[in-house]
């Protein structure tokens, strides 16, 4: 009998994350604690800029974009923010960047996780950004599953191509 398999991902969908943005420039615009401070979020390139003339202001605006991305089941450890709002001539700016794919030094970390905690005759090979996990038990991979949903990893994961 072959071997089941499923992929280990960190993917984000670009469009659901648009949404979220554009939710929260709607709402941004609408409120009136922000009426009058130019405040906006918009995407500047690949990054996510956030800007307002006040720095509370801009940490208010990425607690209504986080909170737009929560209600679009998107998870908050693929949204990578830059450090503190910094301030721009007279207003505050801060980037944030949606992280995508599992890097080489996290794809290690969780084949090890499998390798050491998972059930027996499990394998984990890595291929590119993502993690391959296979074994000849379906069970066992759902077991791999579970136990690393219950891992508080610092990067998102979803389980792709189950066979």
């Amino acid at each position: 009998m072959a071997d089941s398999s499923f992929d280990i991902v960190s993917k984000v969908e670009r469009q659901e994350v648009d949404n979220a943005l554009n939710q929260a420039a709607k709402e941004i615009s609408q409120r009136y604690d922000f009426k009058g401070t130019n405040a906006s979020i918009s995407w500047s390139g690949e990054k996510i800029l956030m800007q307002a003339n006040g720095e509370e202001r801009v940490k208010a605006i990425l607690d209504i974009f986080q909170s737009k991305l929560i209600k679009r089941g998107i998870s908050l450890k693929s949204l990578d923010v830059e450090g503190e709002p910094q301030l721009s001539g007279k207003e505050y700016k801060l980037f944030a960047s949606i992280q995508e794919g599992i890097s080489q030094e996290n794809a290690k970390k969780v084949s090890k996780i499998i390798r050491d905690e998972g059930p027996k005759g499990v394998k984990a090979q890595v291929q590119g950004d993502e993690l391959r996990v296979s074994s000849k038990s379906r069970d066992d991979l759902q077991a791999v599953q579970q136990l690393l949903k219950g891992k508080d990893l610092d990067f998102a994961i979803q389980f792709v191509n189950y066979r």
